[in-house]
């Protein structure tokens, strides 16, 4: 019989093949850093370290926030985070520092966007469905 989810022999969800699982996210004030991804996304975080740990919004990422990486700007990889109001985020975005660098557009059945977080960071934002209507 298998391990159910929540249940102590069931694997973490980051176990997933081929699935993107961990990110070190550059950081020149880490705590700083995490502050904003626990407010803009809700993601979790751990502070018990020099370098924060967080688990995203699903559980399925894990990683920290590094003070001894660079900040890439905008050039390099770029995560995109799925939001269910992709305007209401990035207000929340702006009002903790966040600086939006692609206004929103429409793909498909989508509305995407990026900006830069607090260190610098370029971070997509994605949001299924009519905008200003959720992911429904």
């Amino acid at each position: 019989m298998s391990a159910g989810p929540g249940s102590p022999e069931a694997p973490h969800p980051v176990f997933r093949n081929g699935g993107l699982s961990y990110l070190r996210i550059p950081a020149p004030d880490p705590l700083a850093l995490a502050g904003f991804y626990v407010t803009v996304f809700g993601w979790r975080v751990r502070t018990d370290g020099d370098a924060p740990a967080f688990e995203d919004g699903s559980g399925h990422v894990i990683g920290h926030f590094r003070a001894d990486l660079a900040v890439a700007g905008t050039v390099g990889f770029t995560p995109y985070v799925f939001v269910a109001d992709l305007d209401a985020t990035l207000a929340t975005a702006a009002a903790e520092g966040g600086i939006l660098f692609t206004a929103p557009y429409a793909e498909g059945d989508l509305w995407v966007a990026t900006l830069l977080d607090p260190a610098g960071n370029l971070v997509g934002l994605w949001q299924r469905g009519p905008r200003g209507e959720g992911a429904g």
